[in-house]
């Protein structure tokens, strides 16, 4: 469909902000929020508190739900205490759709490690850095999608939701997300976009497990037989949990961390391991659930060794619903209107689009911009989908309040 007057007004604005975008987001790169950094998370947050008040006075503050203590392997966690939520809202016409933009501050880099600038390539049209593309790419270009909109008079029902723990599976922010998704009409979450600009109109859901075994020390050369080696028992567990995934059949567990014994001459008396599912449908849940469970020993039994399982299907997983693929075929029309294309996939990637779908919100979540090497040191972001999906974003918007 041709862009009206006001859209072609917001795409023109945008066009012109390419390099503020690119070195703003040099100045986000730089600060350091991965692993659960407070200081740099508190930053950062505070940063971007300050550029949405400037387009509305309502930020809520949502404190953060406790996390399960049993997932957490690392030895220091960085955060003191559950980090917050903050949602900005601007509440502006009841007749017009509620859109919830949402992202996450986060990233996976070590703050004290090398990778921790924007680096641009010489030819100008990449570059590399830590969360360039997941997600502070994605937040920059909301934010100027917003100011766009601000500036040229697009009153619309907008809000936007940023929490900080969604790399370490949202525990903390999940309450907010569900709520979110019950106060609105669509979603539209700002991960990077896949291979070729794609948008994820499924996902395969996903959940976390631990298994404690719990055996008999003994030492090594004198009492052997008294023994039980939880090292053992938890690697017949292991190598058992190595034959059932079916991942062309959305079934997929992995193991990693582990832990058990401390030294070579003792039997160990204890042993875990910690690892993450992903399945396609309700099916696949249930069953990696049921087969977990079945390795716990009886809890009122005197079981030597003795199992331990605890597990959270933490994000459901995202199927293809109608009110998807109407709002995906939305995108869609934004984008060829705009002279770009919009390829639809599938991804076995889980994100807070899970959680606000699974909640009722229609909702796609690879609004993001382009790039590659997400998690790793070669994250680098196309520097022209700055601008090309923060026009994207805009135009989607003001398609869906029929402006």
């Amino acid at each position: 469909m041709p862009l009206t007057d006001l859209q072609r007004r917001v795409v023109d604005d945008l066009a012109a902000r390419g390099d503020d975008m690119l070195r703003e987001l040099a100045e986000h790169v730089a600060i350091a929020t991965g692993k659960g950094f407070e200081p740099g998370l508190n930053q950062y947050r505070d940063l971007l508190i300050a550029r949405l008040e400037r387009l509305t006075p309502t930020i809520d503050r949502i404190p953060g739900a406790p996390r399960p203590a049993w997932i957490d392997f690392s030895p220091r966690p960085r955060t003191a205490q559950p980090p917050i939520t903050i949602v900005a809202r601007h509440p502006a016409n009841n007749a017009l759709p509620r859109l919830l933009l949402a992202g996450h501050i986060d990233t996976v880099h070590d703050p004290d490690g090398p990778f921790n600038a924007l680096i641009i390539a010489p030819d100008g049209k990449t570059a590399r850095g830590p969360g360039a593309v997941d997600m502070k790419g994605g937040i920059l270009i909301a934010l100027h999608a917003l100011e766009a909109l601000h500036r040229c008079g697009a009153a619309l029902n907008w809000s936007f939701l940023l929490n900080s723990d969604e790399e370490t599976g949202s525990f903390h922010s999940d309450p907010a997300l569900e709520v979110e998704a019950r106060r609105h009409d669509f979603g539209l979450a700002l991960e990077p976009a896949l291979p070729g600009g794609a948008l994820a109109v499924e996902r395969m859901g996903s959940g976390q497990f631990r298994i404690e075994v719990f055996g008999r020390s003994a030492h090594v050369g004198r009492d052997f037989a008294s023994g039980v080696s939880a090292v053992t028992r938890l690697g017949q567990i292991i190598a058992e949990i190595g034959t059932w995934p079916r991942p062309e059949e959305g079934v997929i567990i992995n193991i990693g961390p582990l832990k058990g014994g401390g030294v070579t001459n003792a039997v160990a008396d204890y042993a875990a391991c910690w690892g993450n599912v992903r399945f396609a449908d309700e099916r696949a849940a249930a069953e990696l659930e049921s087969k977990l469970l079945a390795l716990a020993t009886a809890a009122e039994a005197e079981a030597m060794p003795r199992v331990v399982v605890q597990h959270r299907w933490n994000r459901p997983a995202k199927p293809l619903t109608p009110g998807t693929q109407q709002l995906a075929d939305a995108a869609r029309r934004a984008a060829e209107s705009l002279g770009q294309s919009l390829p639809f996939t599938k991804t076995g990637g889980v994100c807070d689009g899970n959680i606000l779908q699974h909640a009722g919100l229609p909702t796609i979540d690879t609004l993001g911009v382009r790039g590659g090497g997400l998690h790793t040191t070669d994250e680098w972001i196309e520097i022209p989908s700055l601008v090309e999906r923060s026009q994207l974003l805009a135009v989607l918007m003001l398609q869906l309040a029929g402006m």
